[in-house]
């Protein structure tokens, strides 16, 4: 399989169709708290291999009861994942789940023109995608 989620334009169109308005509700829920965004924003910039608890927390400056309330909440709305290691719980974001939200909230944008909303090409297209192995966007 290739490491990028290469789908055409319909078959595009029917996964972000197929995504539940639910999931979607929660996904934008969880990320419409400023702690929580910026959580998410640094597990995707760490990549599939994440980070580990602490880590995210010495970053965002949180005590470890406020972290762990904060990414209860993404991990519930399927935002990210995490993994025992040792002692430690390595969290990373779910980039299948953020390309799933993209694709349901860019759907049929700009009635498929993006040029005429002034839009990149690619933003409208599900051309840009983020490599779920790599957390690094293509186009």
């Amino acid at each position: 399989m290739p490491p990028f989620r290469q789908v055409d334009f319909l078959q595009y169109f029917h996964i972000s169709r197929d995504m539940e308005k639910s999931d979607v509700i929660a996904a934008l829920g969880a990320l419409a708290q400023e702690t929580r965004l910026d959580a998410f924003r640094l597990l995707v910039q760490a990549g599939p291999e994440g980070m580990p608890a602490g880590q995210i927390g010495e970053r965002l400056g949180l005590p470890s009861a406020t972290l762990s309330f904060h990414l209860t909440q993404l991990r519930q709305a399927g935002l990210v994942t995490f993994k025992r290691e040792g002692r430690s719980l390595i969290y990373a974001a779910e980039f299948a789940a953020m390309n799933d939200l993209l694709g349901f909230l860019t759907a049929n944008c700009c009635q498929g023109d993006p040029a005429a909303c002034g839009l990149d090409v690619g933003v409208c297209d599900g051309s840009t995608l983020v490599n779920t192995k790599e957390g690094s966007v293509t186009q």
